[in-house]
């Protein structure tokens, strides 16, 4: 369709609705990261915006990583890539992360259906949302990283230490796991609001 009335702004020819990158931690700089889970620190996930469980959209727990520095080189890196990913594919303002980073943990069972990470209130500031894998692939079964293209479901890499960009407006899910334990960053990176 063409554009009756354009306003000269440049188009986003390079835009994907999610991008991968692998080698940015070294496995074992993973590993390190994987080693900051504290059973004692672990919480019940909650939905975004919310104080509230829903167990039928999602289940499992999560701990945060405060900025700190002893955590200040994930940040740094995570941030560096979000940046270099922004920069080649969409072009959003960014600010910073939105909130700590959280490592989540899904064992048999769990899962998180499929969901926004964009949307009203305190959540509305999330422009790329995040995610690095931290299990290998063998160790779980389901707990696929999925996005709803059109009417298509593509399941994202599983490769230890990959790491996922996306809009946060993308609609995605982890499928439930049906054997050992998945365990992930996930971080959300905002800006001001769309205009």
């Amino acid at each position: 369709m063409a554009i009756n009335y354009p306003f000269g702004l440049p188009l986003k020819h390079n835009f994907a609705e999610f991008v991968h990158y692998n080698g940015l931690f070294l496995p074992h700089e993973t590993d390190r990261i994987l080693n900051l889970w504290n059973e004692n620190q672990k919480i019940k996930a909650t939905l975004s915006g919310a104080d509230t469980y829903d167990d039928e959209l999602r289940k499992s727990d999560v701990m945060f990583i405060e900025n700190t520095p002893e955590t200040e080189w994930i940040y740094n890196r995570l941030a560096g890539l979000a940046i270099q990913c922004n920069n080649e594919r969409y072009w959003f303002d960014l600010l910073g992360f939105h909130n700590n980073l959280q490592l989540a943990s899904y064992t048999e069972g769990d899962f998180f259906d499929w969901h926004l990470d964009f949307g009203a209130g305190e959540i509305s500031d999330r422009k790329l949302s995040i995610s690095m894998q931290l299990s290998d692939p063998d160790e779980y079964e389901g707990g696929d990283l999925q996005f709803m293209l059109n009417q298509k479901i593509v399941s994202a890499p599983r490769e230890k230490g990959t790491i996922i960009v996306f809009p946060s407006f993308m609609m995605h899910r982890v499928t439930p796991i049906t054997k050992g334990v998945r365990k992930s960053i996930v971080g959300w990176i905002a800006g001001p609001p769309y205009r």
